[in-house]
């Protein structure tokens, strides 16, 4: 363990309490295997060596590791955690001193705070509710575990009017904090995304991480039931705004990777760890390439002039139109995919993603990675298996269009939702999809 770091941290002293120094081990570090080219960027972005960003991979997997385990432990005490700005020493934040044990003791600093994280998403859940109502002089709000307040942002002179939205929500003025912005954000769905796909009505966008049988993208790439193209595709679910993602079930013969675009190249997918506060995050997309940051908050919410988008991470990873839906990884871990932001490649900005863990969740779906046989390519159209009914023309893992015919149980549908089936999608399962005529 490097002597420096321990004294660093022994005297260090946090806004919001004392701190008690225990520097984050780092004996888990990167895999050998590492992509070169992505510690290359790393190193390019963050300002510092190949060598450095191998050593800053390791140690953010056992911050994240040791951030979960701590969270189950710690319950309603838990205040959020971070990582410091070389990514080596993770902090705890905890609302009773008396925990502080217990955080030392998986090799964290401890910090005490007021508001548990609990509090924090709270009261940021009760300007989520009045987001309808958020004055146009605010762009967005987030929790920042590092001040233990729910920051609101605020364009040059609408500071006031963001006081007074966070006062009508309910919020204490020790519990939100009001800062000055420039962000003006939007989505970003122009021209060609990372791994581009052509989205309903035209355009395109990015793929975002592969999931048994499609893949998962930004909501404001399409609503549900529309079909893409290249790969093709139909939307299966769509949250925007309130979300900003999708999924899409992909055509017979599309086969999932567990792979992100590194422009050029590839990296592998071998999880979905959730990266604490402060960790580096690479993200993907056709306009600017392979470009990494820091994330910077999470459970943020900006509003879009399509309406406010809850529960996003706040990195300072740059990006532009024509990224929308794309990869982010901190190291080899999916982290989530871009939704929007401020600022572009040139003078830097802003940038927000959905986590992946959310839209995983949300529609039962599986991550195809690296480390398991999950990447089964679904079976074609012309199937040799019996049909349910005997003889029935309906079959599974089929692209049906809209007005096509088939047979099951010896009755007539025709489709009113054009789709591709699977197993459980039969005709009297889905009215939605299929008309008995």
């Amino acid at each position: 363990m490097n002597r420096k770091l321990i004294a660093a941290a022994t005297a260090a002293v946090t806004a919001v309490g004392l701190t008690v120094a225990v520097a984050l081990t780092t004996s888990a570090t990167a895999a050998d295997t590492t992509d070169p080219a992505l510690l290359a960027a790393m190193a390019r972005d963050l300002g510092i060596s190949s060598e450095q960003a191998r050593e800053r991979l390791g140690a953010e997997k056992v911050a994240g590791q040791t951030d979960a385990t701590l969270k189950s432990r710690l319950g309603a005490a838990y205040a959020g955690s971070w990582l410091d700005g070389a990514g080596r020493t993770l902090t705890v934040a905890v609302t009773d001193p008396a925990l502080a044990g217990t955080v030392r003791s998986h090799g964290a600093v401890a910090s005490t705070a007021k508001h548990s994280a609990s509090t924090l998403d709270s009261a940021k859940t009760r300007l989520d509710a009045k987001s309808t109502t958020a004055p146009d002089a605010v762009p967005g709000w987030y929790v920042d575990v590092r001040a233990n307040k729910v920051v609101v942002l605020a364009r040059s002179g609408g500071e006031a009017q963001a006081t007074a939205w966070a006062a009508e929500a309910g919020l204490r003025g020790d519990v939100v904090a009001v800062e000055a912005s420039t962000e003006d954000p939007k989505p970003l769905i122009d021209v060609i995304g990372g791994n581009a796909y052509g989205v309903p009505g035209g355009g395109r966008c990015s793929i975002g991480f592969a999931v048994e049988g499609g893949f998962v993208t930004a909501g404001h790439c399409g609503s549900t039931g529309g079909r893409t193209s290249n790969p093709g595709g139909t939307i299966q679910g769509s949250s925007f705004p309130g979300n900003d993602y999708a999924w899409v079930r992909t055509d017979a013969g599309n086969t999932p990777r567990a792979l992100v675009n590194r422009y050029p190249g590839t990296v592998p997918v071998a999880g979905s760890q959730e990266a604490p506060v402060g960790s580096s995050v690479c993200r993907s997309g056709s306009t600017t390439g392979w470009r990494c940051g820091t994330i910077q908050q999470k459970n943020a919410s900006v509003t879009y002039p399509e309406g406010t988008i809850t529960g996003l991470t706040r990195t300072n990873a740059c990006a532009e139109p024509g990224d929308s839906g794309g990869s982010w990884l901190t190291g080899d871990q999916a982290q989530g995919v871009t939704s929007g932001g401020s600022g572009n490649c040139q003078s830097g900005g802003t940038i927000y993603f959905q986590p992946v863990t959310e839209i995983l969740q949300a529609y039962n779906l599986r991550l195809v990675t690296s480390a398991g046989p999950t990447t089964t390519t679904p079976p074609t159209s012309t199937t040799t298996t019996t049909p349910p009914g005997g003889g029935d023309s309906w079959a599974p893992y089929t692209y049906y269009g809209t007005g096509a015919q088939v047979t099951y149980s010896g009755a007539t549908y025709r489709v009113v939702q054009p789709h591709t089936s699977v197993p459980g999608w039969e005709p009297p399962n889905t009215p939605a999809l299929w008309q008995q005529v």
